[in-house]
């Protein structure tokens, strides 16, 4: 508390992937409420990929939007003093009063800063409320973008980072009808080949910065060998040959064998 005023909310409005049509009716009318803005950048007055997002959909960026910086890096130290700075400068806006909110591409409860950094301003700040708002995802907007359905009745679906590695997703191959693999850029090569490998090259897609002015959808993936493509980027890969185990159907059903099975004979 400060000036006897309590604190403010700090609120997650998840803005869609690049498209601002995307942004839902929630968050375009937090925008607009009078909160303060904070926006993730990677540096120091560097682009922020979220604010274009608004920028693009015509509302004016508040003369007090603030930005908080995430380095790109996995230096343990570096991010830990960077996740303080960014959590510490939060508390202290929100002891004015005034709620704020945070800029989210994508949607802020899938692979974002906002979770994070939420959590690390209730751990400073327990008594702040928080609030998040739903968005539309990077892969469920590359699906539309693409035609492709990512799961159908009882299909099954996982979404990772590619960063696991290729033998991970190997194995995954086996386990899931549609897999998503987010941040594909570093891996573009090992994937291409595991997929030719497999025959898959044929049910993977390729979209990188979906939503964006720039989109690009690529289905002829194996074209991508050598080529840099953006952080932005993710694949669609379905393995229509997965072998799948047999369903247990039947919520009753299985109640009725457990309790068949606690009646001694």
């Amino acid at each position: 508390m400060t000036h006897g005023k309590p604190h403010g909310k700090l609120i997650g409005a998840s803005l869609g992937p690049g498209d601002p049509e995307l942004i839902t009716r929630r968050a375009w009318a937090v925008l607009q409420s009078g909160a303060r803005w904070l926006y993730p950048v990677k540096k120091a007055e560097e682009n922020s990929y979220a604010l274009s997002i608004v920028e693009r959909g015509g509302i004016a960026v508040p003369q007090d939007a603030e930005e908080l910086v995430f380095p790109m890096t996995r230096d343990a130290e570096i991010l830990t003093k960077a996740w303080a700075r960014a959590a510490t400068r939060t508390v202290e806006l929100l002891a004015e009063g005034r709620d704020l909110v945070f800029l989210v591409e994508g949607d802020a409860s899938t692979f974002a800063t906002f979770g994070h950094l939420a959590r690390v301003v209730r751990e400073l700040a327990p008594e702040v409320e928080v609030e998040t708002i739903p968005g539309v995802s990077s892969f469920a907007a590359a699906a539309a973008a693409s035609g492709i359905t990512l799961a159908e009745e009882d299909e099954t679906l996982a979404v990772i980072p590619a960063a696991y590695g290729v033998d991970i997703i190997d194995q995954l191959l086996d386990e899931f009808d549609t897999l998503v693999l987010l941040k594909v850029k570093p891996l573009v090569d090992e994937v291409i080949e595991l997929l030719e490998h497999r025959d898959l090259l044929a049910t993977t897609c390729f979209i990188e910065k979906v939503g964006a002015p720039d989109e690009r959808v690529v289905r002829d993936v194996a074209s991508l060998r050598g080529e840099k493509v953006s952080y932005l980027s993710l694949m669609l890969v379905q393995n229509p040959k997965r072998v799948r185990g047999e369903l247990r159907r039947g919520c009753r059903k299985r109640k009725e064998a457990r309790e068949q099975e606690r009646t001694p004979a």
